[in-house]
């Protein structure tokens, strides 16, 4: 995997990428969830690593992105992977987003729905304001402060096992938030505009229709938010297949990354 960068008026994105199968094939594009960083899909990168092209990057802000300055949108996100995804001459990306990499997926499903060959959701939850209540809306703008002031010992166990079931997954989760030891308030920073700009994608009430070849993995035992919930009315309500990860949480593709891997391999056999 080779590190490269893409610069924005808000800050520089790291990426990294490898495109040894040529950029007339597919190419996975690895989208973390709010807070991980591009290790998240360690196990996804070595395993498909050879049989397609592979893309993760460090989101706006996040890990090795930073400094960024935090005055864009979820849409912007979108645009600005677009920009990346066309520097680097691919032109046949699958969106393979967990949590919030699955929310940047449907942004740019919505702006560039010609350009997507197919959409994997990890653990995350569908964009369109009719699955949230105004409550939940009015919370997801209010969490910068919850994040600021928990104490970080507390913040820290919390947020490494509310998300993974397993050693592997717990492990590097903990790794991941040690990035932000020392800066609670950058962490809060990257979590309350997060929460933020996900709202406001809610609230403007886009389609977010998903025209190409889609998937929704969850584990069974994710806490986080009301993500079975919203899985389930998701599948329900767009006919997309839903596979749901025995013992594995929020992170599954780290709890349960062979099961994981040969669903995405799966999949990819049959959108392709």
């Amino acid at each position: 995997m080779r590190e490269r960068v893409y610069q924005t008026t808000c800050g520089d994105i790291h990426y990294w990428i490898n495109m040894e199968q040529g950029a007339s094939g597919p190419t996975l594009v690895f989208l973390p969830g709010l807070t991980a960083d591009h290790r998240l899909f360690d196990k996804q990168i070595q395993y498909f690593k050879g049989k397609y092209n592979v893309f993760a990057w460090d989101a706006p802000g996040h890990a090795k992105s930073w400094p960024f300055k935090f005055d864009f949108s979820l849409l912007d996100k979108a645009k600005w992977l677009d920009d990346i995804l066309r520097a680097e001459n691919i032109h046949d990306p699958i969106i393979i987003g967990q949590s919030m990499g699955g929310y940047v997926g449907q942004a740019y499903a919505e702006l560039f729905p010609d350009k997507l060959k197919g959409f994997i959701s990890i653990d995350s939850a569908p964009l369109q304001r009719k699955y949230v209540t105004r409550i939940e809306l009015w919370l997801l703008k209010k969490m910068e402060p919850v994040y600021k002031y928990y104490p970080w010992k507390s913040l820290l166990k919390a947020g490494v096992n509310g998300v993974a079931m397993s050693e592997y997954g717990r492990k590097l989760m903990y790794e991941i938030m040690m990035t932000y030891n020392g800066n609670q308030d950058r962490y809060a920073k990257i979590s309350g505009h997060g929460f933020k700009i996900l709202a406001e994608a809610m609230e403007a009430d886009l389609p977010y229709e998903i025209k190409c070849p889609a998937l929704l993995i969850c584990g069974e035992k994710d806490h986080a938010g009301s993500c079975i919930r919203y899985n389930k009315a998701w599948h329900r309500n767009s006919g997309i297949p839903i596979k749901w990860i025995k013992n594995a949480g929020h992170n599954s593709n780290t709890d349960a990354p062979e099961e994981v891997n040969q669903l995405i391999e799966e999949f990819l056999k049959k959108a392709l």
